[in-house]
């Protein structure tokens, strides 16, 4: 059977979950740039306090380095007798008289810090005077350990004002992107098939806000429009063609009936009365489509599933004539169920139709299953799922395959009535499936 893989939609067609949800929105794109820069900011502002402080610490330590060292040189000028006395924290080594520690031995002239010795950190200051070379140290170990504890009480104030910093940027963020979440939530909200939706924006949205809700229900309302126009065109078209298809069908039935006719001319006037009733259902589907979905409620009837079924397939047998095809239809229950009922037996026939036209000997099995849900198997040509796949890609782009009123007006349909039709692939040949929602 020449039918679509997938279900017909049951209202346009939207963007899945899952391509949404790949997509991060706009806020989070925010939060994640100045989050960035926050902590970039907060990083360049670090290292260059730690520069500044290490390159004030060397002229602090050079500073006074040089003045005790020059204080001691000027002094042991004045006074050759004049001898330096260590303090807790200052020493002063002559490589000829009092040798320094290893460590301090090997170093240039000039200011270094850090330097290790025995365990304790010290700044040394090397100069060489009158031949020989002199070594200031100095014992920092203790001011390094509270300078250790300064830039940790530092680096964690750092970090709670970059937290509390974030914190007021992601409310900050949140409060201004608010009205544009909600704005495209109601923007997804919009349903095709309803008239008179309105996006509204604040009295204090932005310009940009106003923009595009204005732009948003400028389309709104053409779309209206067009609906209208379509509807009321479909509406008056329909109304204009049913006389004169009644009056054909009417005459061919009185020209059927009488008895002096050539089996020739029997065989014509038939085939001239099936159109004028394929057409009819024609003028009835398209009525269907011109009404407001709520406005088929009214006009629905209630009636027995179980007992209409024999009547369309009846009334399609004579299609398998010149085929090895029959039709059966399988045990039923007793299903009634509230829709229109020249559109129900439209929509049964035309896919029956289908089945049998796309078929070429074998069974076409009918069944009603439980919440009105009719089944038609068919032993069709054995389709592949890519090339059933591709028939659908033409039948949802407004392609007519096979005779009766077209898959494509029945798709329509069943999304106008909130009905659901699938085709999937049998044994052999395909299964379709109609659900008939609002059944009873």
């Amino acid at each position: 059977m020449t039918t679509p893989a997938d279900p017909i939609p049951n209202g346009s067609a939207t963007a899945t979950p899952t391509a949404r949800n790949a997509r991060s929105s706009l806020r989070n794109r925010i939060l994640l740039g100045l989050f960035g820069y926050t902590a970039l900011l907060s990083i360049a502002v670090v290292v260059q306090g730690v520069i500044v402080n290490e390159h004030a610490e060397h002229l602090v330590w050079t500073s006074l380095m040089d003045t005790e060292l020059d204080h001691f040189v000027e002094r042991s000028r004045l006074d050759p007798d004049y001898r330096w006395t260590d303090t807790q924290a200052l020493n002063l080594y002559d490589d000829a008289t009092r040798p320094p520690p290893p460590e301090l031995r090997s170093l240039e002239p000039g200011v270094h810090d850090e330097i290790v010795v025995h365990g304790t950190e010290y700044v040394a200051l090397v100069r060489d005077v009158d031949g020989r070379r002199l070594t200031l140290a100095l014992d920092i170990d203790d001011m390094e350990h509270r300078e250790f504890d300064l830039a940790l009480t530092i680096a964690g104030s750092a970090i709670t004002t970059l937290l509390l910093l974030c914190a007021v940027i992601g409310w900050g963020v949140h409060r201004l992107v608010r009205p544009l979440s909600n704005m495209a939530r109601r923007i997804g909200t919009l349903q095709p098939d309803r008239a008179g939706q309105r996006i509204d924006v604040p009295e204090s949205a932005s310009s940009e806000l106003v923009v595009i809700a204005d732009a948003v229900n400028d389309y709104v309302e053409r779309h209206d429009r067009f609906v209208a126009r379509e509807r009321a065109f479909i509406d008056s078209a329909s109304h204009e063609l049913r006389t004169p298809i009644a009056v054909i069908a009417g005459s061919t039935e009185i020209a059927l009936d009488q008895p002096d006719l050539s089996p020739a001319t029997r065989n014509q006037l038939g085939r001239i009365h099936r159109t004028a009733r394929d057409v009819e259902q024609l003028i009835s589907l398209l009525l269907v489509l011109a009404k407001d979905p709520k406005r088929l409620t009214a006009s629905s009837d209630r009636f027995s599933l179980d007992q209409l079924l024999p009547e369309i397939i009846e009334d399609h047998r004579h299609l398998t004539r010149d085929k090895d095809l029959i039709v059966t239809l399988a045990p039923i229950s007793p299903c009634e169920i509230v829709a229109p009922l020249p559109i129900v037996q439209a929509a049964i026939g035309n896919l029956l139709r289908n089945a049998i036209e796309n078929s070429d000997r074998g069974e076409i099995t009918v069944r009603l299953e439980p919440e009105a849900t009719v089944v038609i198997e068919d032993p069709g040509h054995g389709m592949t799922p890519e090339e059933i796949s591709e028939i659908y890609t033409r039948v949802a782009r407004g392609g007519r395959e096979g005779g009766g009123i077209g898959l494509d007006l029945i798709s329509r349909l069943c999304e106008h009535l909130g009905w659901n039709l699938r085709f999937d692939k049998a044994e052999r040949g395909t299964r379709t499936t109609l659900v008939l929602r609002g059944s009873q």
